[in-house]
Parts: C-alpha cells; sequence; structure tokens
C-alpha cells in the first residue's frame, strides 16, 4: 500500500484554524460592542446632563457603519499599495467587501429608522414615518447612507477601482455633513474636517487589517516585509492628519480655556478622554511595530504588535460610535 503523498503550499505550510484564537477573537469582539452600549451610564454619571432616548443603540449602530466603511476602503488602499510592491504575488485573499458593505446596509437602515421616528427607538412600523425622510435634511443624508452601501455591496465585485470607491465616499460625505447641522457656527469648516479626519482613519484602520491578511496569504517572502513598510509610511503621515483635524474639531466644540475641565466633567469630554487615550496607544503600537520592521533580524516579527494595533484600533471605532451619540459640551464663555 503506497503511502499517501503530504500536501504542500506553495506558500507555506497549511495553517489549521486555531479554536483559541477563535474564541479570542468573539471574546474581543463582543467587547468591543459592550463599549458603546454600556458606555453611556459611566460616561453620564454625575454631569448632569440627559442622553437621548436611545443611545446605546445608536451607538452601536454608528460604530458598526464606521467598521463596515473601514473594510472595504482599507482593501482598495493597501491593494494600490501592494501593486507597487517589486515580485509581489498576484492573489489575494477573499475580499471582506461585500460582509461589511451588508452590515453596514443593516446600520445604516437602524440609523435612517431612528431619524424616521423622530430620533426615538422605533418600536414598530407604524411609528416611522418612512415617507418623511425625503422632507428633512437628516432623512435625506440617511437615505444616502442606506443606498450607498447598497450600491456598495452590488460594486464590490467591480474591476474599476473607482466603480468600488465611489459609493463609499458617499457615505464619508454623508456622515460629514450629517455630524455638523446647517445651524452649527461654520458648519462646512466642521464637515470639512470630520470627512478628513474619518477618510484617514477608515483608511488606518482597513488599511492595516487587510495588510495583514495579505501577509497571512502571501506566506514567508520579501515581499511582506516591503508592504508592511509601505503601510507604515502611510499610517505615519494619516496618523499626522488624524491628529490636527481631531484636535481642530475638538477645540471647536470646546474652548481652550475649558477642555481640561470639560475632559472630565462633560460626557463628551469624558469619552474623548477615552478615546485619546487609546489613539495614543494604537501610536506606541505602531511605533513598536515600525521598529520591529527596521531593527529586528526577521522584519515579521512587526506582525505582533500590529495585530495588537488592529484591536486597539477596534476599540478606536466602537468609542468613536458612542462619541457620536452623546450630547454636545457646552461651549463656556
Amino acid at each position: 500500500m503506497r503511502p499517501t503523498p503530504e500536501v504542500t503550499d506553495p506558500h507555506g505550510p497549511i495553517s489549521r484554524p486555531a479554536t483559541g484564537r477563535t474564541a479570542a477573537v468573539l471574546v474581543l469582539v463582543a467587547l468591543g460592542a459592550l463599549i458603546p452600549t454600556l458606555g453611556p451610564s459611566a460616561a453620564l454619571a454625575g454631569t448632569g446632563e440627559a442622553a437621548a432616548p436611545g443611545v446605546a443603540g445608536v451607538g452601536l449602530l454608528r460604530a458598526v457603519l464606521f467598521a463596515a466603511l473601514s473594510v472595504p476602503l482599507g482593501e482598495l488602499f493597501v491593494d494600490r499599495l501592494a501593486r507597487g510592491v517589486p515580485g509581489a504575488p498576484a492573489d489575494r485573499p477573499r475580499s471582506w467587501s461585500v460582509p461589511a458593505a451588508c452590515a453596514g446596509l443593516v446600520a445604516a437602515l437602524g440609523l435612517a429608522s431612528v431619524v424616521a421616528t423622530g430620533n426615538l427607538v422605533p418600536h414598530s412600523l407604524a411609528a416611522m414615518d418612512l415617507g418623511g425622510l425625503h422632507g428633512s435634511r437628516d432623512g435625506r443624508l440617511a437615505l444616502v447612507e442606506v443606498n450607498a452601501f447598497l450600491l456598495a455591496a452590488l460594486c464590490a465585485g467591480a474591476r474599476s477601482p473607482l466603480g468600488r470607491l465611489w459609493p463609499l465616499a458617499a457615505v464619508v460625505v454623508a456622515e460629514a455633513l450629517r455630524a455638523h447641522p446647517t445651524t452649527e457656527h461654520t458648519a462646512l469648516l466642521g464637515s470639512g474636517l470630520t470627512l478628513t479626519h474619518l477618510l484617514c482613519a477608515a483608511l488606518w484602520t482597513g488599511g492595516l487589517l487587510h495588510a495583514l491578511r495579505l501577509l497571512r496569504h502571501w506566506g514567508p517572502g520579501a515581499a511582506g516585509p516591503a508592504l508592511l513598510g509601505l503601510y507604515a509610511r502611510a499610517a505615519g503621515v494619516l496618523l499626522a492628519v488624524i491628529t490636527a483635524t481631531g484636535v481642530c474639531s475638538s477645540l471647536r466644540r470646546m474652548p481652550p480655556g475649558t477642555v481640561l475641565e470639560q475632559m472630565t466633567t462633560t460626557a463628551y469630554g469624558r469619552v474623548l478622554l477615552a478615546k485619546v487615550l487609546l489613539v495614543a496607544a494604537v501610536a506606541l503600537l505602531a511605533l513598536w511595530a515600525r521598529t520591529r520592521l527596521r531593527r529586528a533580524a526577521d522584519p515579521l516579527t512587526a506582525c505582533a504588535p500590529a495585530r495588537a494595533e488592529v484591536v486597539a484600533l477596534g476599540a478606536v471605532v466602537a468609542v468613536s460610535g458612542l462619541l457620536t451619540a452623546l450630547p454636545l459640551p457646552i461651549r463656556w464663555s
């Protein structure tokens, strides 16, 4: 009887799914979901502020929407970087754009139902005025996001990157406009800051996730570290822009003389402080990964802090979703 030939993979040994890793990922996802759902009570305690109805659900839906936006944008971004890597394999891991767009569609529908109920929690279909969505600015923007995610799912298989990009760009623009109503002082400036901040954050978060997936798919070789190096340089620029736009946006809502006090006495300030600390941790992990990439004997050891960075970025996305649902801070004079 002939021995069964051993099956090998040209990109390296075949990896079998690890139950422990799967369980760890599920736990981290559950913890990330708890941030927007359990965070409001802790953020509002002792501030004297009242949150809008359903703030936890809205925060969770918006966090899902941000994550769903980051995944396909990150794939487009890193795939473009990969085309500039000499000797990079042509094959790619299975795209997550369609599942992400479907998750974004569900989140956008949930947020649209809240708008259709007068920014209240809908308890029945009869309570929702779906036809009235066309009659308000928030309703029209909610419909834009619903249609954009639907088109993103349909266009995910398009060969042209531009065909996959424009529905996602529509979501970014709609979110930037939604966050700054026309009654706000210098609303156009605020929308521009939010648009830039959200776009760069999505590229950073989704890009790192897809870069690590590509490295795992390609296996050992020079292409992996080269791609990670290209991403690290781009991420440095993205972090600088995110920091600048985040500081400017915060100072528009909390004048410099009141920032320190409002960081601890308002719900918005407390969650913003948590986000700042998380971003600082992400920046340290990114610096650690970049140092390993440059100095370690095996550059791929940079993947360990990079994976931790992805988890921390997921927490940042969850906190960002909660931040958008909380009452805005008071502009003290």
